[in-house]
């Protein structure tokens, strides 16, 4: 069962071979849900096949295994990139298109460039950012794609670094426990200190 599941990561990327698609990537994005914080999303292509133990939806994965993931994906893919957005521009501009723009700022990053993007999740484009390259959506393609995969583990990883680091200027939050998002905590923490820089004041209409 393990086998198949490690071959049906690499489904969507085989097919896309055969019609002629040489570099592809993939996309996704973390940290649409938070009250707080940059979103972040990644863009990888990784060789055809490659082995990698544990891959799969970084929500699947420890977090033990997602930091290993991580060197492992940077150090063996052919092109990786990890773009942000910040919580102003996110307010500016809502969080679909700031999840558009993290991704294909991602995309146009890499080095060499893809010539195909498989994108998680069923939106490639909001009001005023969209996905430039050729590209096809896939719901739940963290679980599909192995290129997809490996770009969750990227976003998951450095979006939960960054906001390690902003506990660290904001402690009063307790950021390295919840990551931004909307916990019992976390809402305990807002009424008590109200909103900080970093906070998502579009999110915080509730309160």
């Amino acid at each position: 069962m393990k086998e198949q599941e490690k071959t049906d990561l690499w489904a969507l990327e085989r097919r896309l071979w055969r019609e002629g698609r040489k570099l592809v990537c993939g996309a996704d994005e973390a940290g649409a849900g938070p009250l707080a914080g940059a979103v972040y999303a990644a863009a990888v292509i990784l060789p055809p096949e490659l082995e990698l133990p544990w891959l799969n939806d970084s929500k699947k994965v420890t977090p033990r295994r997602r930091d290993i993931l991580f060197d492992q994906i940077k150090e063996r893919a052919v092109a990786w990139a990890v773009a942000r957005v910040k919580a102003e521009e996110i307010d500016a501009i809502d969080i679909l298109n700031a999840r558009m723009k993290a991704m294909d700022l991602a995309i146009r990053q890499l080095s060499p460039a893809a010539d195909f993007a498989l994108i998680d999740g069923n939106r490639d484009h909001g009001s005023q950012c969209a996905i430039a390259l050729d590209h096809e959506t896939v719901v739940g393609g963290d679980g599909k794609s192995a290129s997809i995969a490996a770009a969750s583990i990227l976003a998951k990883v450095s979006r939960d670094r960054y906001m390690e680091e902003m506990a660290k200027a904001y402690p009063q939050y307790e950021f390295e426990r919840h990551k931004g998002y909307p916990t019992k905590r976390h809402y305990e923490l807002l009424r008590q200190y109200g909103p900080c820089p970093i906070h998502r004041r579009s999110f915080l209409k509730k309160l």
